[in-house]
């Protein structure tokens, strides 16, 4: 593996690194300047993972709330990582903009998010109004919920590069998922494979079909385990469901678990890894959808979204997939009235 050092430069007193490695054929460029849009505790915890894993060089924070920015970037200290309160001019050289932007569901308010998409749209397009005064080259993370209706409302308003929006979707799910079938057999998280699909909300659900344990499969699991009882696929669908809104009642907010979310799609882009990831964008055609943002399997490397993959799913996974459309497009049309 050769490493060369292409350029350096300083700039407003910091330095941005270009490292161009050859790897097996593929060039990656790291730069690593990042702008996180949003303060609050989504934003400051996705701040804190990224300069936790060492993945930026450069990262500035933008909220209407100066004390907010202020306050996240003085509690950390990195001697590697600059971070600062910044504005939208910073979006013009930035690799990577992630949108944490607007309200979320608080403790006591209808378990659902599709109950912001009318605030949290408005609010996307002040945002994205002001990104595109100074870029359409950064690939753009979306946070902000309702995820989906948020990722559609982005990626057809402002003739962005679809390629270049993706929403975390439901990456969050599909981890809790293997984690929840990891802890029933005692084993590594990263032997559990398969895919929540859908929306990033209520209508989810976990496309059984993907699913399978080390490679053994998901039918006979139990057996190899010996295990008396069954998988109980319903009690882990019904605690994907609630997790969320269980830690909104219990610490009034989530920010961990989608942190680490950002950190991992973050990881994607900057190493230009062509890895493949459930996640959020905007079909076109595939299962016959359009017109909606959903979370299916796509590829991801430093330029976006490769390709995307429509897994063959049994006909009860595909009548889940067509509801949780469904629900993301009253949600869409509602935000539009």
């Amino acid at each position: 593996m050769d490493k060369i050092i292409d350029n350096q430069y300083f700039k407003c007193y910091y330095v941005v690194i270009i490292i161009s490695i050859k790897l097996r054929g593929y060039i990656i460029m790291f730069k690593g300047k990042v702008v996180i849009v949003g303060a609050s505790n989504v934003g400051s915890a996705v701040l804190t993972k990224l300069l936790d894993f060492q993945l930026a060089s450069e990262i500035a924070l933008i909220d209407l709330n100066e004390n907010k920015c202020n306050d996240a970037t003085s509690c950390i200290h990195s001697l590697n990582i600059r971070t600062y309160h910044g504005d939208y001019s910073d979006c013009k050289d930035a690799d990577l903009i992630i949108i944490t932007a607007g309200p979320s569901i608080k403790p006591g308010e209808k378990a659902d998010r599709l109950i912001l998409s009318k605030t949290n749209c408005k609010i996307m397009s002040s945002v994205m109004s002001e990104i595109t005064k100074y870029t359409k080259d950064a690939l753009i993370l979306m946070i902000t919920n309702p995820l989906d209706v948020a990722t559609y409302h982005v990626s057809t308003q402002f003739d962005y590069p679809r390629e270049k929006i993706i929403g975390t979707g439901t990456m969050l799910e599909t981890f809790r998922l293997r984690r929840i079938i990891a802890d029933r057999y005692h084993i590594d998280p990263k032997n559990i494979h398969g895919y929540v699909l859908g929306e990033h909300g209520n209508s989810a659900f976990t496309a059984w079909s993907t699913v399978n344990v080390a490679g053994l499969g998901l039918e006979h699991v139990d057996e190899y385990f010996h295990f008396n009882d069954k998988l109980d696929k319903k009690a882990i669908e019904q605690a994907l469901v609630n997790r969320a809104y269980d830690i909104i009642n219990l610490k009034g907010y989530t920010n961990t678990g989608i942190a680490m979310v950002a950190a991992r799609f973050t990881k994607s882009f900057m190493y230009n890894e062509h890895t493949i990831l459930p996640m959020s964008a905007v079909l076109e055609g595939e299962y016959g959808l359009s017109d909606v943002a959903l979370s299916i399997p796509r590829m991801i490397c430093a330029d976006g979204i490769v390709r995307s993959f429509a897994p063959h799913l049994p006909k009860e996974e595909l009548d889940l997939l067509y509801a949780s459309a469904e629900s993301v497009k009253k949600a869409i049309a509602s935000a539009k009235e």
